[in-house]
Order: structure tokens, then sequence, then C-alpha cells
């Protein structure tokens, strides 16, 4: 606390002087493969809610959180509690596997929110603190259940960073697992989207298996997300969902839902799996489930329960400060209804956004579930023919798949999303690219935000899209100031007043958020 104190009562060119000198200090010492900070080259020395504030005193409205981690916010005060609570009592903080008070507390309030299949007959098995290792727990119970070792996993996916997680990974390098077409409406794989897409997809995975001469094995498992997040906010449709849930059970291949970062309120329900209906038969869950502290588990059925002691294990699984602030950000989500007040504004947000579709020709698509939000940008002076995912109709390789229109979005523009990124930074407002081409601009607010803090984020938002439009309009989408590889980075960025309220669809209603008092939102002192 003295550091920050320190800081914050200095004077404006010594403040500033520390805030750059941290910021060299990161760039020279830590490895290039860090990420965010090479697109956020801010300090966080306090938060609270939706708001960081920097060491040079700006303050920013956080819709990265902790890349879907902080589903109430920075330093809620039912998470502070559930942590003092464990410091203040003597409790051992790791204990490997072993049972405590804690441990017991938090098992029973996730079982009170699991699918009724899995609450009903589950069991819980504690991993590493990463949402990475519990895929690979994931992976090796079910190959250990099915004594099969073959994956099946989707195009764009995202489990992680691990070896075996990586292989299930849209990105992967080394081909390990059977990709299957992940159905989307905008950038449709069959080139149709819409309900035809998803059964194009669905149809191509069922003749996979039952096709005795497609080299594709019965394999141990299917692993999804419901939304694909860092595949560009793409949402799964529940019909195929559910259709995916039958094709896995009639050939007894169990299905593995990664709620990593969906789970906990983020799509409007409380797992992205309650959408449909279904039930997994093992849910990976991470991220929020440790109330902001590292923390990972997965929920399987009791009959897959055949692995051997030690099969999987963590020397940091028995994190007793995350399974406190776990249970208090579990029980407070459901208690408040927060997956239902994801859902109403999520909605309203999404509708806002799709406004920009007609402004803005670079905005191709908005998409998402709850508050789980993403708008592609793309380059509307390209021809949209060179982005088809099927040759067209008088190619001699075409083969009609369904009627109706062929969809021909424009290319993706990376260099024109990390310019949005850029622009929101410098308006006070901090969010995260994704998808395929790094072109996606994603929000992933708390879920505690208020509407007035989602009118403000609209609005920078919605500000930034026009400032980076029309530098685009201006010097082509070749000549910004930085590319998605170079983005800003160090002591050098120069930020606009982060309390600016941009011009937007509502701008008469936004307010300052650092003003706000409500327990979920409240913004720490300046």
């Amino acid at each position: 606390m003295a550091v920050t104190e320190s800081i914050a009562g200095g004077a404006p060119a010594e403040v500033r002087a520390v805030h750059e000198g941290i910021l060299r200090r990161q760039s020279a010492r830590e490895s290039s493969a860090r990420t965010y900070a090479r697109a956020l080259p801010i300090v966080p020395v306090r938060a609270r809610g939706l708001t960081i504030e920097g060491a040079d005193g700006r303050r920013y409205l956080d819709c990265l959180s902790g890349a879907g981690t902080l589903a109430l916010g920075h330093n809620h005060p039912v998470v502070l509690e559930a942590i003092r609570g464990v410091l203040d009592s003597g409790a051992p903080l790791s204990v490997l596997d072993l049972a405590t008070p804690v441990k017991d507390a938090f098992v029973t309030e996730l079982f009170h929110t699991l699918p009724p299949g899995l609450a009903d007959r589950g069991r819980v098995q504690f991993c590493g603190p990463a949402g990475t290792d519990a895929v690979e727990a994931a992976l090796t119970l079910v190959r250990a259940a099915t004594g099969r070792s073959g994956i099946l996993a989707f195009t764009g996916a995202y489990h992680g960073m691990t070896a075996g997680a990586l292989a299930a990974s849209g990105g992967a390098r080394d081909i390990q697992v059977t990709r299957l077409p992940y159905p989307q409406d905008y950038r449709c794989p069959f080139g149709v989207g819409g309900p035809t897409g998803a059964e194009l997809s669905a149809r191509w995975t069922e003749s996979l298996l039952d096709d005795p001469k497609s080299g594709v094995p019965l394999p141990a498992g299917m692993i999804l997300e419901p939304v694909q997040g860092e595949g560009g906010v793409i949402p799964a449709p529940d019909d195929w969902l559910r259709r995916m849930r039958r094709f896995t059970a009639e050939r007894s291949v169990p299905l593995i839902a990664d709620e990593v970062q969906t789970g906990v309120g983020r799509t409007g329900a409380f797992w992205a799996v309650d959408h449909s209906g279904i039930t997994p038969d093992v849910m990976v869950l991470s991220k929020a489930i440790g109330g902001s502290l590292p923390l990972a588990v997965i929920v399987y059925r009791d009959d897959l329960d055949v692995w051997q002691p030690g099969a999987h294990a963590g020397t940091f699984r028995g994190n007793q400060l995350a399974m406190a602030a776990g249970t208090a950000t579990l029980a407070y989500v459901r208690e408040n209804a927060l997956a239902e007040r994801a859902a109403a504004l999520g909605s309203r947000m999404l509708d806002q956004l799709a406004e920009l579709t007609r402004h803005f020709p670079c905005v191709g698509d908005v998409r998402g579930r709850g508050l789980m939000i993403g708008l592609e940008l793309v380059n509307p002076d390209a021809d949209p023919v060179a982005s088809r995912t099927t040759p067209p109709l008088d190619h001699p390789d075409a083969v009609p798949v369904a009627p109706g229109p062929t969809r021909t979005p424009h290319p993706a523009a990376p260099e024109l999303a990390a310019a949005v990124q850029r622009e929101c930074l410098r308006r006070g407002l901090i969010v995260e690219l994704g998808g395929r081409h790094a072109s996606v601009v994603r929000l992933l607010p708390p879920l505690t935000i208020s509407d007035e803090q989602a009118n403000a984020v609209l609005d920078r938002l919605t500000d930034a899209v026009a400032a980076a439009a029309r530098d685009q309009q201006a010097h082509g989408p070749h000549q910004q100031a930085e590319g998605p590889h170079q983005r800003a980075e160090g002591p050098h960025h120069q930020a606009e007043d982060p309390h600016h309220q941009a011009p937007g669809p509502n701008h008469q209603h936004a307010h300052r958020p650092h003003q706000q008092h409500d327990p979920g939102s409240a913004q720490p002192k300046g």
C-alpha cells in the first residue's frame, strides 16, 4: 500500500516519472511473450468495480476484467471480506488436496449452480491454478475412462497454452486432434450461415464418425466452447449444441464443455450450456470461479471417475484464498441474479452497438451473448469475394450445398481493430482484441456494471470507432500509425482525458462511472 500511496501523493512530474520508469523496466526485463502490456501501456495501482487507476493518476473503465476473471469487478467488498476472513482465521493457505472447511463450502456452493445432471451425480477434481491445466485434466480423464485416445475439437477454439490444450485449439501446428467446423453466422465455413450453416456443421461431424473410411476412429471425447471467446465471440446455436449432445451421447463419446471464460453468469445464464439445456459429461471451470484469484477445476459424471490416485495433480490445487473468494463470488452472482442482469443489459448493449454497422461500413458484425460482446472490424473497400470460404457457383469445384444467399463478408481488418483499441485507451476505456485475425474488439465488463457505466462504455467505444474510421479514410488501411504488431508500449504513450464522455447513442444519459457508489460498482477515491 505504501507504494501506491507514494505514487498518488507525488507531484505530477514525479508521478509521471514513476509511471514511465516502471514501464521502461518492464520492457527491458520481462519476456517478449508478454501480450496485454504491449497494447495497454498502463501501470494499475488501484482498482474498484469497473475502474482502474494508473500510476500516472489516469482512470480507465476496464472492459477486459482480467480476460473475464473478474465477475464482480475489481476488489468487490464480498470478495475482500472472504479473503480477509481466511487470513484472519489463521487457517492454512495451501493444503494440496486435503479437506478443509473452506474447500467444503466452495464445493457445496459450486454444486448449487451446476446443471441438474451434474449436480446430482458429479465429482470435482481440483487442478493447477489455470484453466489450461483443467483442460489437460479433462482430456486425461476421458482417455482413461474410454480407453481411447482421439479428441474432437473445433476450428477457432482456444483451450489454453499447455501442450494438450494447444493441440485442441484452433492455432495448433502439430495436428493431434480431429478438427471440426464450428458454426458461425458471419464467416460461415460453408458460406451460408444461419441454421443451414449449423446444420451442415452437424452433418459433417456425424458423417466423419459414421463413415468407416473417414480415417477418424471413435474418439475419447469432444471438447467445445459454448461461446468461442478468443475465436471471435461466436455463440454456438442452441439447437447445434443439443445436436452435439445427442450425437456424442448416442456414440458414448464424453462431451467436454470448456466454460473457463463463459461461466458464472457471463453469457446471461449461470453456465453457458444452460441456454441450450444440455448437460455435458465434463465441465472445465476457471477464471471467475476463483473470485479473481487462481483456481481451476473440472466437474464430471461419477461413472467417469476411473482414474488412479495421482493421475492428475497440482501443487497449488489447495489455494484456500481462491476457494473463499470463489465461494463468495458464486453465491453473490446466484443470490443477486447477476446472470439475468447480464442477459438483459447485454441484449440492450448489443442492440445499440448493432447501430454501428449502419453508420460505419468498417464494422462488419456485432455479436455476443450476455456481457460477452464482440465487434468485428473489416476493410469495406476490399472486394468481399476475396474472403469467400467456398468457390463461386460457376467455379468447376463448386458444389451447391443449400438454397439461399452465400455470405461474402469483407476481409478482416486487424490494423483497424488495433487502432480502435488505441483510441479506446486514449478515451479511458480498456478493451481486448480477439478473433481469427485479431480483428474483433471484445467487451468483457464485470457483471456488476451499472446502466450509467454501460452507457459510458458505449459512448467511448462509439467515439473510438469513429476516430479510427476517420483516420483510415484519411490515410488508408495500411498507413495507420501502428499495426497489430507495433502497438503502443512503454513510457511514451500519451492518453487523453480518460473521463471524456464521447458523443454517441447514449451520451445524454452517460455519467462518469467513478461517481457511482453502489457496492457492485464503487470506484476508488481520487
